[in-house]
């Protein structure tokens, strides 16, 4: 059940195990990315339950550590509550190889704008 299922896995880099579908977009350059989870970040943020995680500047410094982390072939996870009961995950998992899983090769190459 876990590979067909929406749940975050425990190990970031276990998302490569989910089938192609799951995959919302590949980038091939670090900032790319980052760019994607900014625009993630930004619309999710007015309905964060924390309303420090709300903050522009939190999320600047999000985007920006993320960026660093898949420059150096790491791994990015973060999850914030949302008003109600409701819980956002997102992830930017690197592959060929991921460093946390280097068996474990990417679901698909496609890219996204």
């Amino acid at each position: 059940m876990f590979p067909t299922s929406d749940v975050p896995p425990i190990q970031t880099a276990h998302w490569l195990m989910k089938p192609p579908s799951m995959i919302r977009g590949t980038w091939e350059e670090p900032k790319d990315a980052g760019a994607w989870l900014g625009l993630q970040l930004t619309e999710f943020a007015p309905r964060f339950a924390s309303e420090e995680d709300r903050e522009v500047t939190r999320l600047v410094v999000l985007v920006k550590a993320a960026v660093e982390r898949l420059t150096w072939g790491g791994d990015v996870s973060l999850g914030h509550y949302l008003n109600g009961t409701v819980f956002h995950s997102v992830a930017l998992v690197t592959c060929s190889p991921n460093r946390a899983a280097p068996d474990l090769s990417c679901p698909a190459r496609q890219t996204y704008v």
